[in-house]
Protein backbone atom coordinates (compact mmCIF):
# COMPACT_ATOMS: atom_id res chain seq x y z
CA UNK A 1 0.00 0.00 0.00
CA UNK A 2 0.99 3.45 -1.06
CA UNK A 3 2.20 5.70 1.98
CA UNK A 4 0.17 8.72 2.10
CA UNK A 5 2.20 11.59 1.41
CA UNK A 6 1.54 14.72 4.86
CA UNK A 7 2.61 18.11 5.75
CA UNK A 8 4.57 18.13 9.00
CA UNK A 9 4.49 20.94 11.88
CA UNK A 10 8.09 21.41 10.51
CA UNK A 11 7.17 21.92 7.04
CA UNK A 12 4.68 25.10 8.61
CA UNK A 13 6.98 26.17 10.57
CA UNK A 14 9.09 26.86 7.87
CA UNK A 15 7.02 27.93 5.63
CA UNK A 16 6.95 32.20 5.50
CA UNK A 17 4.30 32.35 2.71
CA UNK A 18 1.60 31.00 0.52
CA UNK A 19 3.66 30.88 -2.63
CA UNK A 20 6.30 28.75 -0.45
CA UNK A 21 3.37 26.85 0.84
CA UNK A 22 2.27 25.87 -2.87
CA UNK A 23 6.01 25.23 -3.46
CA UNK A 24 5.89 22.44 -1.17
CA UNK A 25 3.04 20.88 -1.79
CA UNK A 26 4.12 20.46 -5.53
CA UNK A 27 7.64 19.32 -4.25
CA UNK A 28 5.84 16.76 -2.14
CA UNK A 29 3.78 15.63 -4.94
CA UNK A 30 0.65 16.64 -2.89
CA UNK A 31 -2.73 17.23 -5.10
CA UNK A 32 -5.00 19.61 -2.97
CA UNK A 33 -6.27 21.69 -6.07
CA UNK A 34 -8.82 23.37 -3.23
CA UNK A 35 -6.14 24.77 -1.36
CA UNK A 36 -4.44 25.48 -4.34
CA UNK A 37 -7.69 27.63 -5.43
CA UNK A 38 -7.94 28.76 -2.62
CA UNK A 39 -4.47 30.33 -2.03
CA UNK A 40 -4.54 32.09 -5.07
CA UNK A 41 -7.73 33.80 -4.50
CA UNK A 42 -6.91 35.01 -1.31
CA UNK A 43 -3.84 36.53 -3.62
CA UNK A 44 -5.75 38.13 -6.12
CA UNK A 45 -8.12 39.25 -3.37
CA UNK A 46 -5.36 41.46 -1.91
CA UNK A 47 -3.91 42.68 -4.83
CA UNK A 48 -7.59 44.01 -5.88
CA UNK A 49 -8.31 45.34 -2.10
CA UNK A 50 -4.84 47.02 -2.63
CA UNK A 51 -6.49 48.76 -5.51
CA UNK A 52 -9.91 49.57 -3.94
CA UNK A 53 -8.08 51.11 -1.07
CA UNK A 54 -6.10 53.49 -3.99
CA UNK A 55 -9.29 54.13 -5.69
CA UNK A 56 -11.02 55.31 -2.42
CA UNK A 57 -8.08 57.23 -1.65
CA UNK A 58 -8.57 59.59 -5.56
CA UNK A 59 -12.35 59.51 -4.66
CA UNK A 60 -11.50 61.22 -1.45
CA UNK A 61 -9.59 63.87 -2.83
CA UNK A 62 -11.44 64.37 -6.00
CA UNK A 63 -14.67 64.89 -4.01
CA UNK A 64 -16.26 62.27 -6.57
CA UNK A 65 -19.62 60.26 -5.21
CA UNK A 66 -19.89 56.66 -6.09
CA UNK A 67 -22.76 54.52 -4.86
CA UNK A 68 -22.45 50.66 -5.81
CA UNK A 69 -25.70 48.93 -5.31
CA UNK A 70 -25.88 44.97 -4.79
CA UNK A 71 -29.35 43.30 -6.24
CA UNK A 72 -30.48 39.67 -6.94
CA UNK A 73 -31.91 36.96 -5.60
CA UNK A 74 -31.78 35.73 -1.74
CA UNK A 75 -28.30 34.01 -1.03
CA UNK A 76 -26.95 34.85 -4.69
CA UNK A 77 -23.93 36.52 -2.69
CA UNK A 78 -24.76 40.42 -1.99
CA UNK A 79 -23.34 40.13 1.93
CA UNK A 80 -20.16 38.33 1.32
CA UNK A 81 -19.17 40.50 -1.67
CA UNK A 82 -20.06 43.88 -0.01
CA UNK A 83 -17.84 42.72 2.82
CA UNK A 84 -14.70 42.16 0.76
CA UNK A 85 -15.35 45.26 -0.70
CA UNK A 86 -14.73 46.81 2.26
CA UNK A 87 -12.77 44.84 4.25
CA UNK A 88 -9.78 47.74 4.19
CA UNK A 89 -11.34 50.97 3.09
CA UNK A 90 -11.08 53.91 5.16
CA UNK A 91 -14.67 53.51 7.34
CA UNK A 92 -15.03 57.25 7.39
CA UNK A 93 -15.01 57.59 3.50
CA UNK A 94 -17.32 54.81 2.74
CA UNK A 95 -20.83 53.30 4.28
CA UNK A 96 -22.84 50.28 3.76
CA UNK A 97 -26.69 51.04 3.25
CA UNK A 98 -28.83 47.96 4.66
CA UNK A 99 -32.17 49.59 4.97
CA UNK A 100 -35.07 47.58 6.84
CA UNK A 101 -38.62 48.18 5.99
CA UNK A 102 -40.18 50.96 5.91
CA UNK A 103 -41.61 52.87 9.06
CA UNK A 104 -45.71 53.80 8.93
CA UNK A 105 -44.18 57.78 8.17
CA UNK A 106 -41.82 56.65 5.51
CA UNK A 107 -44.79 54.85 3.76
CA UNK A 108 -46.55 57.70 3.34
CA UNK A 109 -43.46 59.72 1.50
CA UNK A 110 -42.20 60.22 -1.85
CA UNK A 111 -40.73 56.10 -2.25
CA UNK A 112 -37.22 57.42 -3.33
CA UNK A 113 -37.49 59.68 -0.49
CA UNK A 114 -35.24 57.36 2.46
CA UNK A 115 -32.85 56.17 -0.33
CA UNK A 116 -32.24 60.06 -0.91
CA UNK A 117 -30.30 60.73 2.19
CA UNK A 118 -28.52 57.83 2.40
CA UNK A 119 -26.62 58.72 -1.41
CA UNK A 120 -22.93 59.34 -0.93
CA UNK A 121 -21.52 62.56 -0.14
CA UNK A 122 -18.39 64.07 -1.90
CA UNK A 123 -15.67 62.45 -1.07
CA UNK A 124 -17.51 58.88 -0.49
CA UNK A 125 -18.21 55.88 -1.87
CA UNK A 126 -21.90 53.88 -0.71
CA UNK A 127 -22.42 50.28 -0.90
CA UNK A 128 -25.87 49.00 -0.82
CA UNK A 129 -27.00 45.98 -0.10
CA UNK A 130 -30.70 45.90 -1.73
CA UNK A 131 -31.60 49.64 -2.97
CA UNK A 132 -34.91 51.27 -4.20
CA UNK A 133 -35.28 47.86 -6.55
CA UNK A 134 -36.83 46.46 -3.84
CA UNK A 135 -40.07 48.06 -5.79
CA UNK A 136 -38.60 46.29 -9.07
CA UNK A 137 -38.60 42.54 -7.77
CA UNK A 138 -39.22 41.75 -3.93
CA UNK A 139 -42.20 44.06 -3.43
CA UNK A 140 -44.60 43.39 -5.79
CA UNK A 141 -43.64 39.62 -5.76
CA UNK A 142 -44.48 39.06 -2.24
CA UNK A 143 -47.11 41.38 -2.15
CA UNK A 144 -45.82 44.45 -0.63
CA UNK A 145 -46.90 47.43 -2.84
CA UNK A 146 -49.62 47.34 -5.11
CA UNK A 147 -49.78 47.68 -8.81
CA UNK A 148 -50.28 51.73 -8.66
CA UNK A 149 -46.95 51.60 -7.04
CA UNK A 150 -45.16 49.65 -9.01
CA UNK A 151 -45.97 51.06 -12.12
CA UNK A 152 -44.91 54.26 -10.74
CA UNK A 153 -41.47 53.44 -9.56
CA UNK A 154 -40.62 51.75 -13.46
CA UNK A 155 -41.46 55.17 -14.86
CA UNK A 156 -40.03 57.86 -12.37
CA UNK A 157 -36.30 55.62 -11.25
CA UNK A 158 -35.03 56.21 -14.71
CA UNK A 159 -35.78 59.86 -14.58
CA UNK A 160 -34.13 59.54 -10.93
CA UNK A 161 -30.95 58.31 -11.93
CA UNK A 162 -30.63 60.64 -14.53
CA UNK A 163 -30.91 63.37 -12.74
CA UNK A 164 -28.04 61.35 -10.00
CA UNK A 165 -25.87 61.31 -13.01
CA UNK A 166 -26.79 64.43 -14.29
CA UNK A 167 -25.92 65.88 -10.84
CA UNK A 168 -22.12 63.53 -10.96
CA UNK A 169 -23.40 60.53 -8.68
CA UNK A 170 -21.54 57.52 -9.91
CA UNK A 171 -24.08 54.49 -9.89
CA UNK A 172 -22.83 51.25 -10.79
CA UNK A 173 -25.57 48.59 -10.66
CA UNK A 174 -24.99 44.61 -10.04
CA UNK A 175 -27.51 42.48 -10.31
CA UNK A 176 -25.90 39.02 -9.40
CA UNK A 177 -27.27 35.88 -10.78
CA UNK A 178 -27.84 32.64 -9.22
CA UNK A 179 -28.89 29.20 -10.90
CA UNK A 180 -32.46 27.93 -8.90
CA UNK A 181 -29.83 24.94 -7.36
CA UNK A 182 -27.68 26.78 -6.21
CA UNK A 183 -29.97 28.87 -4.04
CA UNK A 184 -31.46 25.97 -2.71
CA UNK A 185 -27.94 24.50 -2.16
CA UNK A 186 -26.83 27.52 -0.03
CA UNK A 187 -30.49 27.81 1.69
CA UNK A 188 -29.84 24.11 2.59
CA UNK A 189 -26.31 25.05 4.22
CA UNK A 190 -27.60 28.08 6.05
CA UNK A 191 -29.96 26.15 8.29
CA UNK A 192 -27.50 23.51 8.71
CA UNK A 193 -25.38 25.82 10.27
CA UNK A 194 -26.39 27.50 13.59
CA UNK A 195 -23.99 30.18 13.25
CA UNK A 196 -26.19 31.26 9.65
CA UNK A 197 -29.35 30.50 10.31
CA UNK A 198 -30.25 33.72 11.28
CA UNK A 199 -29.78 34.68 7.30
CA UNK A 200 -33.01 32.43 6.58
CA UNK A 201 -36.37 34.31 6.85
CA UNK A 202 -39.42 33.64 5.38
CA UNK A 203 -38.84 35.66 2.61
CA UNK A 204 -35.98 33.48 1.48
CA UNK A 205 -38.34 30.13 1.96
CA UNK A 206 -40.38 31.59 -0.81
CA UNK A 207 -37.44 32.13 -3.07
CA UNK A 208 -37.75 28.71 -4.55
CA UNK A 209 -41.54 28.43 -4.62
CA UNK A 210 -41.55 31.96 -6.74
CA UNK A 211 -38.83 31.48 -8.53
CA UNK A 212 -40.82 32.09 -11.97
CA UNK A 213 -42.40 35.25 -10.74
CA UNK A 214 -39.26 36.60 -9.57
CA UNK A 215 -37.93 35.78 -13.09
CA UNK A 216 -40.92 37.68 -14.53
CA UNK A 217 -40.65 40.85 -12.34
CA UNK A 218 -36.48 40.47 -13.05
CA UNK A 219 -37.06 40.74 -16.40
CA UNK A 220 -39.23 43.57 -16.77
CA UNK A 221 -37.25 45.64 -14.16
CA UNK A 222 -34.44 45.38 -16.89
CA UNK A 223 -36.27 45.99 -20.03
CA UNK A 224 -37.56 49.06 -18.34
CA UNK A 225 -34.18 50.47 -16.35
CA UNK A 226 -31.14 49.63 -18.22
CA UNK A 227 -30.30 52.50 -19.57
CA UNK A 228 -27.28 54.20 -21.41
CA UNK A 229 -26.76 56.50 -18.47
CA UNK A 230 -27.44 53.33 -15.56
CA UNK A 231 -26.54 50.12 -17.04
CA UNK A 232 -26.69 47.09 -15.27
CA UNK A 233 -24.09 44.77 -14.91
CA UNK A 234 -25.03 41.20 -14.70
CA UNK A 235 -22.50 38.67 -12.43
CA UNK A 236 -22.67 34.67 -12.48
CA UNK A 237 -22.22 34.25 -8.73
CA UNK A 238 -22.65 30.13 -8.54
CA UNK A 239 -19.12 30.31 -8.11
CA UNK A 240 -18.61 32.88 -4.91
CA UNK A 241 -14.89 33.75 -5.33
CA UNK A 242 -15.04 34.34 -8.78
CA UNK A 243 -17.92 36.44 -8.72
CA UNK A 244 -16.16 38.75 -6.10
CA UNK A 245 -13.12 39.26 -7.20
CA UNK A 246 -15.01 40.16 -11.01
CA UNK A 247 -16.97 42.02 -9.75
CA UNK A 248 -14.21 44.32 -7.84
CA UNK A 249 -12.33 44.37 -11.24
CA UNK A 250 -15.10 45.77 -12.94
CA UNK A 251 -15.27 48.95 -10.10
CA UNK A 252 -11.54 49.39 -10.46
CA UNK A 253 -11.92 49.36 -14.48
CA UNK A 254 -14.58 52.49 -13.80
CA UNK A 255 -12.43 55.10 -12.94
CA UNK A 256 -8.92 56.60 -14.18
CA UNK A 257 -7.35 56.57 -10.63
CA UNK A 258 -3.75 57.76 -9.78
CA UNK A 259 -1.45 54.53 -9.25
CA UNK A 260 -3.86 52.47 -11.50
CA UNK A 261 -1.16 51.57 -13.69
CA UNK A 262 0.80 49.98 -11.02
CA UNK A 263 -1.39 47.98 -10.58
CA UNK A 264 0.13 44.40 -10.13
CA UNK A 265 -3.07 42.35 -11.25
CA UNK A 266 -5.55 42.58 -14.14
CA UNK A 267 -8.08 45.13 -13.77
CA UNK A 268 -10.63 44.27 -16.28
CA UNK A 269 -13.15 42.00 -15.53
CA UNK A 270 -13.98 38.11 -17.18
CA UNK A 271 -16.52 38.69 -19.44
CA UNK A 272 -17.84 34.96 -19.01
CA UNK A 273 -18.27 36.40 -15.19
CA UNK A 274 -19.36 39.53 -15.12
CA UNK A 275 -21.14 41.48 -18.21
CA UNK A 276 -23.72 44.58 -19.32
CA UNK A 277 -27.76 43.15 -19.57
CA UNK A 278 -28.41 42.30 -22.93
CA UNK A 279 -31.91 40.90 -23.73
CA UNK A 280 -30.60 38.12 -25.98
CA UNK A 281 -28.21 36.97 -23.02
CA UNK A 282 -29.35 33.80 -20.80
CA UNK A 283 -28.77 34.16 -17.55
CA UNK A 284 -28.31 31.59 -14.70
CA UNK A 285 -31.81 33.23 -13.14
Amino acid sequence: MKEKIKLTSFDFQNIGSNTELLELIKKKGISIEKVKTKINYENELKLLQIELVKLQQWIAKNNKRVAVIFEGRDAAGKGGSIRRFTEHLNPRAMRLVALNKPTEVEKGQWYFQRYIKELPNPGEIVFFDRSWYNRAVVEPVMGFCDDGQYKKFLVQVPEFEHMLYEDGVVIIKFWLSISKSEQLRRFNARNNNPLKRWKFSPVDKKGQELWDKYTFYKDEMFSKTHTAYSPWIVVKTNDKKKARVESMRHVLSQFDYEGKKKAQTILNPDPNIVTRYYRSVNHLD
